[in-house]
C-alpha cells in the first residue's frame, strides 16, 4: 500500500495528516479539510467562553481629516501607539462594530450579513463627526482579518470568530473638536457562549434610576461611549445575582428599552414585540434577522413602544445580539416583583434561535442571501 500523504510542519519536519488510517474507507476526506497539525491554533475549544484570546494578525487603516480611507494592512496583533491628546482618549470618538465568522461543516468560512454592520457604522461616523471606510472597504477589511486568522476559527458546533471593528479618533487635539486623523482596526478572537451555558435561560433587573440612553443622544449609534455608563447599574445587578440589566425610557421611565449590549423581544398570545429604535436603541443586525425570520415563520411582529407591564405579563421573553445570538430570559424583576417566563424546547426563541444559527453555521439553506462565504 502506498505510504499516506505527507506534508511539512513550519519546523520543516514531515507529518502524517491527522487521519485514523487503520480505519480508512472508500469515503471523501476534503484535502482542505484534513487536520495537518496547522489547521487549529492550540485552544480548548470546548472550554471557549466569551474572553479575549488573542490571534495573529489585525488589520489597520489610516485617514487624515479632508480625505478618504485607502490601503490598509494586515499587522501582527498586539499592541497600538497613541497621542495622550488623541480624541478617542479624551472626548470618546470612536465607534465599534461586531460580527461573527463560523466555520461549516465542510471546513469554509463564512460571515453573517456584514454589509449590515458596515453600514451602521457609517451611520454612526456621520452622528459622531467621524470619517469612514465604505462599505466595501469594510468587508474587505473583514475577509482579510479573518483569513489571516483562520486557525482561530473554531470547529463546527464549537463556537466562532468574533471580528471587532474598531473605528477611532487617533489624531491629537486639545480642544473638542472631531480629530484631524482617524484610524480603523479590525481584530479577532475566537468565542463561545456570551452568558454561561447554550441557550441557558438569564435572570434580568429592571432598573429605575440610570439610564442607557437620552432622545437626542447617541443610543441609537455603536459609540464606545454607551458601554462604560452602563457598568454601575451592571455591577450591581450582578453582585445580587442578576444575569443582566434592562433599561427603561429615560423620557418617562416607564418603558423598555434595551439590556447593556442586547435588543429585548416579548412574546404575548403569539405576537412577537420588540421596542422601536427611535434613536435610543441600537438596531441591531440580529434584532433585524429575527424579525424576518420570525415574519417568514408567519408571526406577527410590532415594533412600537412597550410599557414595562406589558414585559411582565408576557408569556415569553428573550434577547438578542451578535454576541448573545438568541438567549431565552427565564426571569425579570422589577421593583422586588419577580415573573417567571415560558423556555425550553417549546419557545418560541428556540425556534427562531435554531433557524437563525442553522443560517449562520450552513446548516440551514440561506434563501435571504445573508451568508458570505470567504474562502
Amino acid at each position: 500500500m502506498a505510504s499516506p500523504t505527507q506534508t511539512k510542519s513550519n519546523s520543516g519536519v514531515e507529518k502524517h495528516a491527522d487521519i485514523n488510517w487503520d480505519e480508512l474507507g472508500f469515503d471523501l476526506v476534503p484535502a482542505d479539510y484534513i487536520n495537518y497539525g496547522e489547521k487549529y491554533a492550540d485552544v480548548n475549544w470546548d472550554e471557549l467562553g466569551f474572553s479575549l484570546t488573542p490571534t495573529d494578525y489585525m488589520f489597520e487603516m489610516k485617514c487624515s481629516q479632508g480625505e478618504e480611507f485607502s490601503q490598509g494592512n494586515l499587522i501582527p496583533y498586539g499592541k497600538i501607539e497613541l497621542s495622550p491628546a488623541a480624541t478617542i482618549l479624551n472626548i470618546g470618538q470612536g465607534l465599534f462594530e461586531g460580527l461573527k465568522a463560523y466555520r461549516r461543516e465542510d471546513g469554509h468560512i463564512v460571515l453573517f450579513r456584514p454589509e449590515q454592520n458596515a453600514m451602521r457604522m457609517k451611520m454612526g461616523a456621520e452622528r459622531m463627526c467621524m470619517i469612514s471606510p465604505s462599505v466595501e472597504q469594510f468587508i474587505d477589511a473583514v475577509k482579510q482579518t479573518v483569513l489571516a486568522n483562520k486557525r482561530w476559527v473554531p470547529p463546527p458546533g464549537k463556537g466562532s470568530l468574533y471580528i471587532r471593528p474598531l473605528l477611532m479618533g487617533s489624531g491629537s487635539f486639545l480642544a473638542v473638536a472631531p480629530s484631524p486623523e482617524y484610524t480603523f482596526l479590525v481584530y479577532t478572537s475566537p468565542v463561545g457562549n456570551y452568558y454561561k451555558g447554550t441557550g441557558t435561560p438569564i435572570n434580568l433587573i429592571v432598573e429605575d434610576k440610570l439610564h442607557r440612553a437620552t432622545p437626542g443622544g447617541a443610543g441609537g449609534v455603536k459609540t464606545i461611549a454607551n458601554y462604560s455608563p452602563v457598568l454601575q447599574a451592571l455591577t450591581q445587578a450582578k453582585s445580587k445575582g442578576f444575569s443582566d440589566v434592562l433599561f427603561l425610557d429615560a423620557k418617562t421611565g416607564q418603558n423598555i428599552e434595551e439590556v447593556t449590549l442586547c435588543n429585548i423581544f416579548i412574546v404575548k398570545d403569539k405576537i412577537i414585540s420588540t421596542p422601536a429604535t427611535l434613536g435610543t436603541i441600537l438596531p441591531g443586525v440580529t434584532r433585524k434577522s429575527i424579525i424576518d425570520i420570525a415574519l417568514d415563520f408567519g408571526f406577527q411582529v410590532e415594533e412600537r413602544v412597550i410599557p414595562v407591564e406589558e414585559l411582565m405579563d408576557a408569556d415569553e421573553v428573550f434577547c438578542t445580539g451578535t454576541a448573545v445570538v438568541v438567549n431565552p430570559v427565564g426571569s425579570v424583576t422589577y421593583q422586588g416583583i419577580r415573573v417567571e417566563y415560558k423556555t425550553g424546547v417549546e419557545a418560541v426563541s428556540q425556534k427562531l434561535c435554531a433557524m437563525l444559527t442553522g443560517i449562520q453555521t450552513g446548516r440551514i439553506e440561506d434563501k435571504m442571501g445573508w451568508r458570505v462565504k470567504i474562502d
